[in-house]
């Protein structure tokens, strides 16, 4: 991906749009401390003027890989204001259309922008760092009885139907802007962050089920069907390349015990809080509310029975 970003546009943004300390302020959102960090670069008492507040801002946005970051503050800013107060920012198109140029597509939604994904899809939608905190959806999926299935079908044949299932997973999560984190052969890891985030997860885990029903009738080549339990949660995920911390990350953890403890073969599992964000259309085809062992979560099935 072309990361070369045209900082002119959002210096100019800047200078025309709001003064030194709403610059300093804003840039102090995205790296800790930037106002103490921002004044040892000038002598001291030296006044800075809007151009050089603007210059360094969007100079240490690039070095420290925060412009994307800033950008995003910036519509947030334009789009809703801060603390009360509204804010017109002058030149902010040619801004988002620099970014834009050098790669991305911006979830007008959620103000975030992510890599093209006609060009690439990467773990971290092309700009996340380590560390990075978000609020995201967990997709965490497991296939019922693997083992049985692994021993009772010669090798060739599951290799060739968890091939077929990888690649339903994959388009399912990727085709609503999710990512598959982790594939384990015998389950996976899928995780959301842009648009509707929540609703985008629960129709790919709805999507996936219903794939796999088909499937099942008409192209498994394995003895028995594929059965799969799958859960749904979110919260604060922090990004990470490292699968054995991605793991023990409290929402995942809290997807993870939905799936093992709760989901039958065939179903989706969504959590309560998770559910209580969601249109009523889209949970009428959920059960009521249930509790098991104080995990309150409504849940999904397709039934494979003929009943």
């Amino acid at each position: 991906m072309n990361t070369s970003f045209s900082a002119r546009f959002c210096r100019k943004c800047l200078i025309s749009s709001m003064s030194v300390d709403k610059m300093i302020r804003f840039a102090n959102m995205i790296i800790k401390d930037y106002a103490i960090l921002i004044e040892k670069k000038f002598p001291r008492g030296h006044a800075i003027n809007g151009q050089d507040a603007a210059d360094q801002i969007t100079k240490d946005m690039l070095k420290e890989g925060k412009y994307v970051d800033f950008v995003e503050l910036l519509i947030r800013i334009n789009d809703t204001g801060f603390m009360g107060h509204r804010y017109t920012l002058r030149g902010l198109d040619d801004v988002i259309n620099d970014v834009i140029q050098a790669g991305y597509n911006l979830d007008r939604a959620t103000a975030q922008f992510f890599e093209d994904q006609s060009q690439n899809i990467t773990r971290n939608w092309g700009r996340l760092l380590e560390g990075d905190e978000r609020l995201m959806a967990v997709l965490r999926l497991d296939i019922a009885g693997n083992t049985i299935l692994v021993k009772e079908n010669p090798k060739h044949l599951i290799d060739k139907a968890y091939g077929d299932l990888r690649t339903i997973i994959s388009e399912a999560v990727t085709s609503r802007l999710g990512r598959l984190w982790i594939w384990e052969g015998d389950g996976a890891l899928g995780v959301f962050m842009l648009a509707n985030y929540s609703s985008m997860a629960i129709f790919a885990g709805i999507e996936i089920l219903n794939e796999m029903f088909i499937y099942n009738k008409m192209k498994n080549p394995l003895k028995s069907e594929i059965k799969l339990r799958i859960a749904i949660h979110s919260g604060d995920l922090t990004y990470t390349n490292d699968n054995s911390k991605c793991l023990k990350a409290e929402t995942i953890r809290k997807a993870t015990t939905l799936e093992s403890k709760i989901a039958a073969p065939n179903s989706l599992v969504i959590s309560e809080s998770l559910a209580l964000s969601q249109n009523q259309e889209l949970l009428n085809i959920f059960s009521n509310s249930k509790t098991v062992d104080s995990e309150k979560y409504r849940i999904y099935q397709v039934r494979t029975d003929n009943k």
